[in-house]
């Protein structure tokens, strides 16, 4: 029988998720199973998508629809829930149900790589978006304390303009981590517009965007001595995750 998913944002043709499913279904025998992108120009597309492709069994959710998408859910998972953004939908008799699988999977990815051995370590995340809620919650869970940098000053405790005045917030955290889509392809030559020159080999810098794997933002960060990381590991990990929700 066949069954599809797919992968929903604004900006996708550059996602792996595809080639990641493709590979996967093939590797596991599953012929009739076929993974698409689905780019919509807004959030409200997600209606005609579902009439047009009554196979779909999941989707995964990407920038900007992690937030906007929880309108047309049925039902959403505690955890989901608690984060305010989803990034996996199941499909089941007609009806949504909303997960998150980014937050575990961060969580996975920094407990392996951040030294344990770093006392009073903090983080500072740039960006207050979906994927934002979900590594907020991660860091939670590691008893990490973080602030937020965000381009407008009632979402966070930073915006990027005050952290310019203020160069001892970035020197200050050990672990800075970009959520924002900013460097990500096609949009290459951008990148989260903070004071490098305050970045030194003891920062850890973690981007969630995994395409390009070097954006200029881990770049920036690596020739000032940064450990660097990019999101390829959490794309993997939230990746096997979903297909667990869907199959189950």
């Amino acid at each position: 029988m066949e069954k599809k998913f797919g992968l929903i944002g604004s900006t996708i043709s550059h996602s792996f998720s595809k080639s990641y499913f493709d590979e996967k279904f093939f590797r596991e025998g599953l012929r009739d199973y076929h993974y698409d992108l689905y780019p919509l120009k807004n959030v409200d597309e997600l209606k005609k998508l579902l009439a047009e492709n009554p196979e779909l069994s999941g989707l995964n959710v990407t920038i900007p629809y992690k937030e906007q998408v929880l309108k047309f859910l049925n039902d959403i998972d505690p955890s989901a829930k608690n984060i305010g953004a989803v990034n996996v939908i199941k499909i089941q008799d007609g009806k949504l149900k909303g997960f998150n699988t980014d937050s575990d999977a961060f969580y996975e990815t920094v407990e392996k790589w951040f030294p344990k051995k770093i006392k009073n370590a903090k983080a500072l995340i740039l960006g207050t978006g979906g994927s934002s809620k979900a590594v907020q919650q991660a860091l939670k869970k590691l008893s990490m304390p973080f602030e937020l940098v965000s381009r407008e000053k009632s979402k966070g405790q930073h915006t990027y303009e005050s952290l310019q005045k203020n160069k001892s917030v970035i020197a200050e955290a050990s672990l800075i981590i970009n959520t924002t889509p900013l460097g990500m392809t096609p949009d290459t030559n951008s990148f989260p517009p903070i004071d490098y020159e305050a970045i030194s080999s003891k920062h850890y810098v973690y981007d969630l965007i995994y395409n390009p794997a070097r954006t200029l933002f881990i770049q920036k960060a690596e020739m000032h001595g940064a450990t660097i990381k990019n999101g390829l590991e959490m794309l993997q990990i939230q990746a096997e995750k979903a297909w667990a929700i869907w199959n189950n």
